[in-house]
């Protein structure tokens, strides 16, 4: 059982990197089924609007804490292991794990230029990681089902974890959808970590990051996409938290 603690009805992993790692081997040696939301401030926001898709992130094994928001939060609530629990870090260190442990990976998400330049970036860094498979799909609406072939092809290559990169809401949506349907015990949604890791996107300086000032470099990077998110998005979680706060209170 993973510890979590509540965020405006939604509940987050008190974990870390290497905590969250731990507990994906051991769903891996059980063959437990579940799936893992990577949850950043844009994740509360959208729980806010939409109750089905927070009943899907607070039914998922884990969502951790992916921006540093959460992390204080987290603090704040006597929760001092926490640490940041960003998609690109968690792949990466897994993948290390996995070189020892010998793990098995399939990557489902983005175009077929970032999965492929992703796929060799990651057997580069880790020359032993044994990738099973990959697929970048075509564009579909979210809740559409994946085609059976695919299923049938992920399932036949018997991935221990599946990185599910297609931007939040979707994948945590395919996710759950998809969770009974597929053999693999883990599933990822892990967002932009497949752009950040084939390097068809910039990722924030290291700086930016451990402030919690991401999401500024990424506006500024994608203004005309990511204006709603951030502006709009951040400043409604600030009133909520806001709001919340002298709710407890009294």
């Amino acid at each position: 059982m993973v510890d979590c603690f509540d965020v405006l009805g939604v509940k987050i992993a008190a974990t870390n990197l290497q905590q969250a790692c731990q507990t994906i081997e051991e769903w891996i040696e059980t063959r437990k089924k579940t799936y893992i939301c990577i949850s950043p401030v844009a994740t509360i926001v959208d729980c806010q609007k939409n109750v089905n898709y927070r009943e899907i992130i607070n039914g998922a094994g884990m969502s951790t804490p992916d921006g540093m928001p959460l992390v204080w939060i987290g603090r704040m609530k006597g929760n001092r292991q926490i640490g940041r629990t960003y998609g690109p870090d968690l792949m990466l260190k897994f993948c290390d794990i996995s070189q020892q442990k010998g793990y098995k990976h399939f990557f489902l998400g983005g175009t077929e230029e970032s999965n492929r330049l992703l796929v060799s970036n990651l057997l580069e860094k880790f020359p032993r990681l044994n990738i099973v498979g990959s697929f970048a799909p075509p564009f579909r609406e979210t809740g559409v089902m994946e085609e059976w072939p695919v299923l049938e092809r992920m399932n036949g290559a018997n991935p221990d974890v599946l990185w599910v990169g297609l931007g939040s809401p979707k994948q945590d949506y395919w996710m759950h959808d998809h969770r009974d349907k597929l053999n693999v015990p883990v599933m990822v949604g892990v967002g932009a970590a497949f752009d950040f890791l084939a390097g068809t996107k910039k990722q924030a300086p290291l700086w930016m990051r451990k402030a919690g000032l991401e999401w500024l470099f990424r506006l500024c990077s994608e203004p005309k996409r990511l204006w709603k998110r951030y502006l709009i998005g951040n400043t409604k979680f600030v009133y909520w938290i806001i709001l919340d706060f002298f709710r407890s209170k009294k």
